[in-house]
């Protein structure tokens, strides 16, 4: 048995597309919910840094959406006060809340995308469709830890020689600005470069071959049959309009019956299927260690 991530590219990209999809062609609350606890638990069991800190800007940024909603439209029959002769509504609250978890909760599921689907993975999922766009790909999420960390290291430079002062905020201001500069100006110059390389070498010239083989075997077909049959009563219920919720004038859900509850149920398995496989092969892992 093996953890999600180490399927096949093609089982793991359709996974994440078929739950992104759902989680953003609906405005469901119920479904939205759903989708944030499972992306950010998902995020929880990966083995990364920062993850607090990850937890944080999501957090804040979910706090930002929500709160902007109700100060920009005044839509809803519910006044609950008014700011300036702007009246905000209950309706604007429970929208912003609603679009928040939406937004953070796909945030989760790209980041856990970006996590599991490494360089190579993207290389064999697009070099053959589109050599370019598989390289764009690559590179983007190949330079997100490269800025990062010469973003550190230029401000550590640059603050050994001098330059950078913190005596106040504009200064603090000045020598983040130039750490911020000088960290564009090397991350273009190197894109030139990489690219310029890769033209040279012949990249997209022919048949491109991948240096690590990856190939579908029977748990691939298996997990992807059974996200299709998970995925199939959301997508019945989108289709039938069982998901259908209005924010204004008044809130109001569709009826709960048994196309939109078999959708909720089989929309929190799906979003389960990577905790649960990661999950049974850690205790595989334990339980054959304790046997040494």
């Amino acid at each position: 048995m093996r953890r999600f991530g180490d399927h096949n590219p093609l089982t793991v990209a359709i996974y994440y597309i078929a739950v992104v999809t759902i989680a953003m062609f609906t405005m469901n609350p119920v479904l939205h919910l759903i989708a944030f606890s499972g992306g950010a638990l998902q995020f929880s069991i990966q083995r990364v840094k920062h993850k607090v800190g990850t937890h944080l800007l999501f957090l804040v940024i979910g706090l930002i959406l929500a709160l902007l909603r109700p100060l920009f439209s005044h839509n809803g029959a519910t006044v609950l006060f008014v700011i300036n002769d702007n009246p905000i509504t209950a309706q604007a609250f429970i929208f912003g809340i609603n679009s928040a978890v939406m937004v953070v909760g796909v945030l989760y599921l790209f980041r856990v995308f970006s996590i599991i689907m490494t360089s190579d993975r993207l290389l064999y999922l697009f070099g053959r469709l589109s050599p370019k766009t598989a390289l764009v790909m690559s590179m983007g999420l190949r330079y997100i830890p490269l800025l990062k960390e010469k973003s550190r290291q230029i401000g550590a430079a640059q603050t050994a020689v001098g330059i950078n002062r913190d005596d106040n905020a504009i200064d603090r201001l000045k020598a983040r600005m130039n750490v911020f500069s000088a960290t564009v100006s090397w991350g273009l110059e190197n894109g030139i470069i990489t690219a310029d390389s890769m033209a040279a070498r012949g990249y997209g010239s022919g048949k491109r071959s991948c240096f690590r083989k990856f190939s579908i075997t029977k748990a691939d077909i298996i997990l992807i049959l059974i996200m299709v049959m998970l995925t199939g009563p959301s997508i019945a219920a989108l289709i039938t309009g069982d998901y259908d919720t209005v924010f204004y004038p008044h809130f109001e859900m569709s009826g709960l019956n048994f196309v939109s509850l078999a959708g909720y149920v089989t929309f929190a398995i799906l979003m389960l299927i990577p905790v649960l496989i990661d999950s049974l092969e850690s205790f595989r892992w334990k339980y054959l260690v304790s046997k040494i």
